[in-house]
């Protein structure tokens, strides 16, 4: 596509692209509104810097693109706005948000289109997040892999993720968390486009095989999704927000700066059941 309001840089071939010539904190007009999302189709994540938004206007951008999704295990949210999760960690933490490869609440029958993550607060180095293309690990599967998997489904449970996640925190469990059944192959509802839709975090296992057959075919979906060729790593600087969509990328964020601070906001938006 070719950009008349904003320019846009793609930082892999695959993947990743950082944006710029826009303030997020203001009103966009409808062709700068198009062109951040045909960057955001084009690229699966973008990356805009030296933005400086309240909660109000990053809840107000995120509604651009969709109706807000409020997490069903949110540990912390902002007062006053249960629509932003915040994503923090410091010399106290046990863990961190997203430490393994995963698709934001994929557990969900209809789970998130896309995430706005605005980060804040840094520490002095580290703290990365890899975003990686599940259309690139799609097309990288040999025919036969691919025969295979069409037409396959695969269980994504929330239960094992979030029971007893935040008990050190005070937060008390809910009575259940979602689960859902999702094609292992999803089609993107506006590319048309295969990606693999199975990871590490939520999916348990795939229905219909043995046990052991499906934990030996996801385990080798796991290890190939997360190849570095299909990969783009953001370096965060203080204000700078990622926006991905969660329909063909996974993401990581890396927790190698203990026991320094890291902390932002994230705004999610609701998605389709996929197919």
């Amino acid at each position: 596509m070719t950009y008349a309001s904003i320019q846009v840089e793609k930082l892999t071939p695959y993947t990743g692209a950082e944006v710029r010539g826009v303030d997020l904190s203001q009103p966009l007009d409808e062709q700068t509104f198009k062109e951040i999302h045909a960057a955001l189709i084009d690229n699966g994540v973008i990356f805009f810097r030296d933005q400086h938004l309240t909660p109000d206007q990053q809840k107000a951008f995120g509604r651009l693109f969709g109706e807000l999704h409020i997490h069903p295990a949110a540990p912390s949210l902002l007062e006053g706005h249960p629509e932003i999760l915040v994503i923090h960690a410091d010399e106290n933490s046990r863990h961190v948000a997203g430490e393994n490869w995963h698709s934001d609440v994929s557990c969900d029958p209809e789970p998130p289109m896309g995430s706005i993550l605005y980060m804040q607060e840094l520490p002095p180095v580290g703290g990365d997040t890899l975003f990686a293309s599940m259309y690139a690990a799609y097309e990288a599967l040999s025919d036969r892999m691919k025969t295979y998997l069409d037409g396959l489904t695969a269980i994504h449970d929330g239960e094992p993720v979030y029971r007893g996640l935040y008990a050190n925190l005070g937060v008390a469990d809910k009575p259940a968390y979602p689960r859902a059944e999702h094609p292992v192959i999803r089609t993107h509802p506006v590319t048309g486009k295969k990606a693999l839709y199975v990871n590490r975090g939520f999916t348990t296992h795939i229905v219909g095989v043995p046990r052991d057959e499906s934990d030996a075919v996801l385990r080798y979906l796991y290890d190939h999704t997360e190849n570095p060729l299909f990969q783009c790593r953001f370096r965060w600087s203080e204000n700078a927000i990622a926006f991905w969509d969660n329909r063909c990328v996974q993401h990581h964020a890396m927790w190698d700066y203990w026991p320094h601070t890291r902390s932002g906001n994230r705004v999610t938006v609701k998605g389709d059941r996929p197919v």
